[in-house]
């Protein structure tokens, strides 16, 4: 039985899968293949290159115009700037695939036996060349994980592939396709000598930098939909446009909920349940909260000092796009954690629970509360108490805890965030909405009253609206602030909304940011709060 693959390539028979070479455009790639072009083919991890490149190997040989190898060089990593260790792996990487995938016996002996020869700053090329001289086809190249090298490995690669191109196709590939999470122009290599090449400087024969895409909303819901039609497990419709929502078509997120659904959710295994939209954002909140190894190796990236920058700009809502520069943003976006179009904003929905929950995860760990406090006799929450518990919290922890956030411009919001999450946790939901130049976070809290129904009986929705305020008068932070605040408990259907301001003014006593009161906008009863 065929399932959702959350792990390596999709293999057809085994895997939920859309046609590999229908997401690539195949009539561009076999141009460039003609034209005995060099290029590139990245995307974000596990977006289904590997499955992509397999299946366009498959497809190429089938033509017998050309020989084409597939070839993961990732076990190069290891040896960092080690040159003879990085290029011996890639060598016996190379003879490994030819064995595998052509059952080449002698094409494997003879990248075996040139590490026995030349000097490792000619062994890649060799290879390739002795290959290309005695092979019956033009030879097709994948490169697969490039980008993983680190160094002078990287720069050896890519000088000794250079140094071959002329000679192609009789004397060496016709065609290199390397691929991995970058393009080429975004290798920062730094040498023994600590000097840095880019890697368009060392790769300077690209032709074309082709980039993987998601899957379209078409593909996502067609992809579940292969369930539907292998099992007879129906969907609500209901679900589509939130899986559209939470995933922007990212394909392991698609998998992966479509996974927590089907099968995680062990009820689901009796394919005679339907799978409704409540069962899907339990699946969704499963997913969030597993901190799996592809949203915990995103969350990784936000220690570079180019990512950190921008993400905390974001998350804080308060910087545009004119602060950064275009290479940040297009590289930030190359690892998918951002969309730049129609307007920049993080990449889904999931990521933009994910990355604050990571980032103030040290935060949640500390934090004990029991549930008693701030829930109701009518197991509703306490909003006004819950808030006031937060002023005093922030009052007595901000400063040590902002000063220790490498996203200090988003400290405030990162802060209430983690209170929140550590108590919400406890059996509600936090939604966030944030952006580059809103100068606003939303925070949308959703609370089951009956234990028993959870998300199927009454459901208690606040909203919070987070705001900096950072000159000027109050007066005209409110007069954004309410309307705002309004706006976004209209559009989730909020029973109950709160604004809260924090003042980073300098030099601000702390008994003037803590306050409460009540305010009137367009017939909302709005508790507007000072930190």
């Amino acid at each position: 039985m065929k399932k959702f693959n959350t792990a390596g390539p999709s293999v057809a028979g085994m895997h939920f899968m859309i046609n590999p070479l229908v997401r690539i455009d195949i009539e561009d790639i076999e141009s460039l293949i003609e034209d005995q072009r060099y290029f590139v083919l990245h995307a974000p991890r596990q977006t289904g290159k590997t499955t992509c490149l397999l299946a366009l190997m498959q497809h190429l040989n089938a033509q017998t115009t050309y020989r084409t190898l597939y070839v993961n060089i990732e076990a190069a990593q290891a040896a960092r700037g080690n040159v003879a260790e990085g290029m011996a792996a890639i060598v016996r990487a190379l003879a490994s695939a030819a064995s595998l995938h052509w059952g080449d016996e002698a094409a494997s002996q003879v990248a075996s036996q040139m590490l026995q020869t030349t000097g490792p700053t000619d062994w890649v090329r060799s290879v390739l060349e002795q290959w290309s001289r005695s092979s019956p086809r033009p030879i097709v190249l994948l490169l697969d994980e490039v980008d993983a090298l680190v160094g002078d490995t990287l720069i050896s690669l890519l000088r000794q592939i250079r140094a071959g191109y002329a000679q192609r196709p009789s004397a060496f590939p016709q065609t290199i396709i390397l691929s991995g999470v970058r393009d080429v122009r975004d290798y920062r290599m730094h040498t023994a000598h600590h000097e840095i090449i880019t890697g368009g400087s060392a790769f300077n024969i690209k032709a074309k930098s082709l980039r993987l895409g998601n899957l379209s909303r078409e593909e996502t819901t067609a992809l579940w939909l292969q369930h539907e039609a292998e099992t007879c497990q129906r969907f609500d419709p209901a679900i589509w446009p939130e899986l559209w929502t939470d995933t922007e078509g990212q394909p392991w997120l698609v998998n992966a909920l479509g996974h927590e659904c089907t099968w995680e959710d062990k009820s689901a295994r009796d394919r005679s349940t339907p799978i409704t939209l409540e069962h899907y954002k339990a699946a969704r909140e499963r997913l969030i909260y597993s901190r799996t190894t592809h949203l915990d190796a995103l969350s990784d990236k936000l220690r570079e000092p180019r990512v950190n920058r921008i993400m905390a700009a974001m998350l804080s809502g308060e910087a545009t796009t004119e602060h950064f520069p275009e290479d940040d943003l297009q590289y930030i976006e190359d690892l998918g954690l951002i969309r730049l179009r129609p307007e920049l904003t993080i990449a889904n929905r999931i990521y933009r629970e994910v990355l604050p929950r990571e980032i103030t995860f040290p935060i949640q760990a500390v934090l004990h509360y029991t549930q008693s406090w701030y829930v109701t006799h009518q197991r509703q929450l306490d909003m006004p108490k819950l808030l006031a518990a937060f002023q005093q919290f922030f009052r007595e922890h901000s400063d040590a805890w902002i000063d220790g956030f490498s996203f200090k411009e988003a400290g405030p919001q990162l802060l209430m965030q983690a209170f929140l999450q550590r108590i919400v946790n406890g059996g509600g939901r936090i939604n966030r909405e944030y952006g580059l130049g809103r100068k606003r976070t939303d925070l949308f809290i959703e609370w089951p009253i009956d234990e028993a129904q959870g998300y199927f009986g009454p459901v208690q929705r606040v909203v919070l609206e987070l705001k900096l305020w950072k000159k000027g008068s109050l007066d005209a932070v409110l007069a954004v602030g309410l309307p705002q605040t309004v706006d976004y408990a209209r559009r989730c259907g909020a029973d109950e909304a709160h604004l809260i301001v924090f003042d980073r003014r300098p030099d601000s006593p702390w008994d003037d940011r803590i306050w409460q009161r009540e305010a009137s906008e367009q017939g909302w009863a709005l508790g507007v709060w000072g930190a």
